[in-house]
């Protein structure tokens, strides 16, 4: 619950200025799970103001997959997709990686 506390605070102090940006952020760190909040919001909350605008639909589409299947993916239950290969899904499981999940 702290880390999750941690991450909807700075949500809230790193706001982008672009509007398409601040949906992703909303859409990132208000998923329907805690879990998925605080992996997928507590990632796109440190990268959202800085993406490239190339990746935004990219992102647009990740945030369009079912929070179960994101997780599972992220937490090894279910192999990724070939089509999240080398994209910023990537990058989201780094960010879980470094959280300390294995």
């Amino acid at each position: 619950m702290l880390l999750f506390n941690r991450i909807i605070s700075a949500h809230f102090m790193t706001l982008p200025a672009d509007p398409r940006r601040r949906r992703i952020l909303y859409r990132a760190t208000h998923r329907g799970t805690k879990e998925s909040d605080a992996i997928i919001g507590g990632y796109f909350t440190r990268v959202a103001a800085s993406l490239p605008d190339d990746k935004l639909d990219e992102v647009d589409e990740l945030l369009d997959e079912a929070d179960l299947d994101i997780v599972d993916w992220l937490m090894g239950r279910s192999p990724v997709p070939e089509r999240w290969k080398n994209t910023v899904f990537d990058e989201v499981i780094a960010y879980y990686q470094s959280l300390g999940a294995r």
